[in-house]
């Protein structure tokens, strides 16, 4: 288990984390969503003791990370696929984090069959593209058999392939019992990969659950699809719904529920063909939730005025 017991951290003026509280259950993959420079990276580096925290705390079963006697043996982290010595080949790599805490080489050449690059062992990571070096960080998290693992950004650079293969191992080492903790920008991997969700913004959390309590909560749309749209539509708007047409026949309505939008159809006398509530994606939950701790945004471009 992590727990994070009001951890904050501040560089000079800036507060990177808030007082956050919660905890990364066993058992379960937990994704750890929030926008660029909501903290994510500094929680997990904290976690791992790579960093200090200002005020409170990150324990991993109990213990600072600095306490624990043989670490790659409790825990396993990928945070930097490319953090690694480039003139050193992959099988080198994890040899010496191996010697670091006794752990055997045959168990090296295991993680790497595991991880798909054994073909690849005695080349030298320099050369490696993304995809390779996150397969070769994940052999390292790996190689103490650890039971709390951390991943921030996994599936950077990875191939379709490989985002299925490591969603897979994510669900694989949960039902084993391990912690799973996944940092990621990517909302429609974390909706099929994680069963937590963990949500921050500008250091603050935000929400925190499972992806359905999460996406029941939010503001859905209505597919609907009708003999006389224009009709229904003056109908819908008259009753403050948002109304979108989205092919000839077939509108998406907001801010009305299903029964309303049959009962205004009924009082305008329109036939209604199909009338299906649609939930909310993660990546809408997501965009709601931390529309107001965007520390890096677009804006529309104005005409020029010139």
């Amino acid at each position: 288990m992590i727990k994070i017991d009001h951890l904050s951290k501040r560089y000079s003026k800036t507060l990177a984390v808030d007082d956050l509280d919660f905890e990364v259950r066993p058992g379960v993959v937990t994704g750890f969503l929030g926008p660029n420079g909501s903290g994510k990276s500094t929680t997990m580096r904290i976690v791992l003791g790579l960093d200090h925290a200002t005020k409170g705390r990150a324990t991993i079963n109990g213990k600072s990370y600095q306490d624990l006697k043989s670490p790659l043996h409790e825990v396993g982290a990928l945070l930097d696929a490319k953090a690694v010595h480039p003139g050193r080949t992959a099988r080198n790599h994890l040899r010496a984090l191996a010697a670091s805490n006794k752990i055997s080489k045959a168990r090296v050449d295991e993680v790497l069959e595991f991880a798909g690059i054994s073909s690849v062992a005695n080349k030298k990571v320099g050369g490696f593209s993304m995809g390779m070096s996150q397969r070769l960080g994940i052999a390292g998290a790996l190689l103490g058999d650890p039971g709390v693992l951390l991943f921030d950004e996994p599936v950077n650079g990875l191939d379709p392939e490989g985002i299925k293969w490591i969603r897979e191992f994510f669900q694989s080492l949960a039902k084993e019992g391990r912690t799973v903790f996944v940092s990621s920008h990517l909302m429609s991997e974390m909706a099929l990969s994680a069963d937590q969700i963990i949500v921050i913004g500008r250091g603050k959390l935000i929400t925190q659950g499972s992806v359905d309590d999460l996406t029941a909560t939010a503001k859905g749309t209505v597919y609907v699809r009708t003999s006389d749209p224009k009709k229904l539509i003056s109908a819908l708007v008259a009753e403050r719904g948002e109304v979108q047409e989205v092919n000839d026949n077939g509108l998406s309505v907001s801010g009305l529920s299903s029964d309303a939008i049959g009962e205004s159809a009924f009082r305008v006398g329109v036939v209604i063909h199909e009338l299906t509530p649609q939930r909310a994606s993660l990546e809408e939950v997501f965009m709601e939730l931390t529309a107001g701790a965007v520390e890096y945004g677009s804006h529309p471009m104005g005409a020029s005025s010139e």
